[in-house]
């Protein structure tokens, strides 16, 4: 049931590697999360026996799942759906990189709990750049807020920005945001950020990763082309 997971792992990095090398980076610039929302633990596995490593989860309850079936792998868990704040806790005590902090009070609450838990986790500021009612994420106008909150975190690490696109079919189509999320990088360094706080652009999926790539992407999340349909039932 799962023998294709390890070819399309196989052609999706040579995907991500031509890509890298149009643009003139080395494919080990670009880490590919596998997004496993609402497939099994043994696609998880197949993907892992064939050597991927980073695996995303839209909801925390699945995540949370996942993890406790998965404790014999070492595998790195990266929650990119949106986060309630009152999810924050388990969250934080489980997972190891979060994409959707959208705010300085979650921001808050999830360093609070990855303390309380004595871990670290890594986060990246989901920004809103389309302003699209059905989508979570920061404002480009908050965001230095929550960059300057996550200077006084003790166990949340700002590692980056998150980035959903408006859905287009043409990959083109969503050049244009991914660029703009670069450019918000940009100024944030230009602000004085320190680079290790924006060394991450999670932004391109399964339609449109190569884009994304070519646009300075450094985290792509692949689901579909990896797992296939899923099955939300």
């Amino acid at each position: 049931m799962y023998s294709e997971i390890p070819r399309r792992l196989a052609t999706i990095r040579d995907r991500i590697a031509d890509a890298a090398g149009r643009c003139g980076r080395a494919p080990g610039d670009v880490r590919l999360i596998a997004v496993s929302k609402t497939h099994p633990i043994e696609a998880v596995r197949a993907a892992a026996e064939a050597g991927q490593r980073d695996f995303g989860e839209n909801k925390v309850q699945e995540a949370l799942q996942k993890i406790s079936q998965s404790t014999d792998t070492n595998l790195h868990w990266h929650l990119i759906g949106h986060l309630q704040s009152n999810k924050a806790k388990k969250a934080a005590a489980a997972v190891d990189a979060i994409h959707a902090i959208d705010s300085v009070d979650l921001l808050r609450k999830v360093d609070q709990a990855a303390a309380a838990a004595g871990r670290t986790v890594e986060c990246l500021v989901q920004v809103d750049l389309a302003l699209e009612e059905t989508k979570f994420g920061a404002p480009e106008a908050e965001v230095p807020a929550i960059f300057a909150a996550a200077e006084g975190c003790a166990a949340a690490r700002m590692v980056g920005l998150m980035l959903l696109p408006p859905l287009a079919e043409n990959p083109e189509d969503a050049r244009p945001w991914f660029a703009r999320l670069r450019g918000v990088r940009d100024r944030l360094l230009d602000a004085g950020v320190p680079a290790a706080r924006v060394r991450e652009l999670s932004m391109g999926m399964s339609h449109d990763f190569e884009v994304a790539i070519e646009e300075g992407a450094t985290m792509v999340r692949v689901g579909t082309a990896i797992f296939g349909e899923r099955n939300y039932l």
